[in-house]
């Protein structure tokens, strides 16, 4: 498996073929001492034998599809559960499991940059439309890592790419991520049903939950309080409705670990970011710096299209048509 490197004088990014997965994001910290700050493993073969997701693009649909089912113009379409009795992340052959097309590609704003290609023929994963998506990663002078999306389909289709990866600011392996400090740009949140396992086509505001980031809080406090929501998933596993939303690319969100000082903001055109913080790690995997890897061992912020969209029409619009071109823009700026 072939691994790619981006780098400016600060900050050096890893990433393999296999799914564009990233691998490593090697950070100073406030007194300038280097950290990989992204949860995953020591060695190649722990990756490819490992969890499949981490730091990886999703697709072609990212989060959840209730049931794999969807509509459009009055055509149903069923893809696999893959996550109990939902669709998630493309199923059982997700685009995090594809060896991409990578080549080096010159633009002016980035020090160095790739292009990943991948190909998604008419009917792969149960979708129509044959797809071909294009992803740059590039890295910027100002320690922007910077992740483009762009696809284009031969029938109507529904599409939501994302990058999977849990950022530990703390150094991955070095400490739990739940005393990080998280503000997004959000002041409403879709909730999850139990009956669904995502979202219930709800919109609700965060005040008064432990849902509220509008102000920089500790994930902890958040994790630790006796909320339905919470303890449904043991922690939070939500998407949150970008404010003032317009296709724009803006700040949406910010993490903080207080101990190194390290800072990463995010920026996208996407109308909503997923906050994981991985309630699904039990230990029992052994990661970076040789620690287990447990809840909280990272958070993902993963900007994106709502869950279920596609069956919500009060939701944002996750289809996509012939002669359209789907583009997402997400940056990770580390300060």
């Amino acid at each position: 498996m072939r691994a790619y490197t981006l780098k400016n004088k600060n900050i050096e990014i890893t990433f393999i073929e296999r799914g564009g997965q990233i691998i490593s994001i090697k950070v100073p910290d406030a007194k300038g001492n280097i950290d990989d700050v992204v949860v995953g493993y020591d060695t190649m073969d722990a990756t490819i034998a490992g969890d499949g997701y981490f730091g990886a693009l999703c697709g072609r649909y990212a989060n959840r599809i209730v049931g794999g089912q969807f509509e459009i113009d009055g055509e149903k379409f069923q893809l696999d559960c893959n996550n109990e009795t939902n669709h998630l992340h493309g199923g059982f052959d997700g685009f995090n499991s594809r060896i991409w097309a990578v080549t080096p590609i010159s633009i002016d704003k980035f020090v160095q940059a790739y292009k990943l290609s991948l190909t998604s023929e008419d009917g792969d994963q149960k979708y129509p439309g044959k797809l071909e998506v294009s992803v740059i990663y590039g890295i910027t002078e100002d320690n922007q890592f910077v992740i483009e999306y762009e696809a284009e389909t031969t029938k109507p289709t529904v599409i939501n790419l994302t990058s999977h990866a849990y950022y530990n600011l703390c150094g991955a392996g070095k400490a739990s991520a739940e005393n990080h400090k998280l503000q997004l740009n959000a002041s409403k949140y879709t909730p999850i049903s139990a009956e669904l396992g995502t979202t219930s086509g709800e919109i609700v505001d965060v005040k008064g939950t432990p849902f509220d980031f509008t102000t920089a809080t500790t994930v902890k406090t958040a994790c630790d309080t006796d909320h339905e929501q919470i303890n449904m998933i043991k922690g939070i596993d939500h998407n949150f409705v970008i404010d003032d939303f317009d296709g724009s690319t803006k700040l949406v969100g910010t993490l903080l670990d207080p101990v190194s000082g390290r800072k990463m903001e995010v920026y996208t055109n996407q109308p909503g970011i997923q906050i994981y913080t991985g309630a699904h790690f039990d230990g029992s995997e052994i990661g970076k710096n040789g620690a287990p890897i447990e809840a909280c061992a990272g958070i993902a912020m993963e900007t994106q299209i709502f869950p279920n969209s596609p069956n919500y029409a009060h939701f944002p619009n996750a289809t996509l048509k012939p002669g359209e071109k789907y583009k997402h823009v997400c940056i990770y700026k580390f300060c």
